[in-house]
């Protein structure tokens, strides 16, 4: 049986728990808006060369090759910056992931430390009743290391496919801008 100072120590490492996520969610917000920031300052300077160069042409062919120039570069900063809001997704994301699973490891010691209590002060007849709890917990324990297993695998075919995504768009921009300038 849990005690009184076993229920606030529990609650306690909950409300830690809590901070600890809330916190990696802000630093996550905060790297997001410090990103977009950049981006912004970034692209109102290229706004500012772009209009000047553009107000500089003489003629349309002059105008079409000035566009045809300005294509890929911005197809790559766009691709990078999907590369790093993916980065700040996916390590926020791992961090909880980690915070979360340290959480959930302790708690099924902690579940696991009761079931034992339970066992040895179990009454005499029940042996079948404990063998029934403890195969529960294990099959539940082993059911959750598999759906762990197959977030992170399909987390890492997410990944995969972002990034040969990312690339390829990159390489199709390269291609059509290249075939513009001919």
């Amino acid at each position: 049986m849990l005690n009184t100072e076993q229920l606030m120590a529990a609650h306690q490492a909950n409300v830690d728990t809590l901070f600890g996520l809330t916190t990696k969610a802000f630093e996550g917000v905060e790297q997001f808006v410090a990103l977009n920031l950049q981006v912004a300052k970034a692209g109102m300077s290229e706004a500012a060369d772009h209009a000047k160069a553009s107000l500089s042409v003489k003629d349309a062919q002059e105008l079409l090759a000035l566009q045809a120039s300005l294509l890929q570069p911005a197809a790559e900063k766009a691709a990078a910056y999907s590369r790093h809001l993916y980065e700040i997704a996916a390590g926020t994301g791992a961090e909880v992931t980690k915070i979360a699973e340290g959480k959930l490891a302790e708690s099924q010691k902690s579940f696991m430390a009761v079931v034992d209590s339970a066992v040895k002060n179990a009454p005499a007849g029940s042996e079948n009743a404990v063998a029934l709890v403890k195969s529960a917990v294990a099959a539940a324990n082993n059911a959750l290391e598999s759906v762990t297993k197959a977030a992170k695998q399909a987390q890492e075919v997410a990944e995969a496919n972002f990034q040969a995504i990312n690339t390829s768009a990159v390489k199709a921009t390269q291609a059509a801008t290249t075939k513009a300038r001919r």
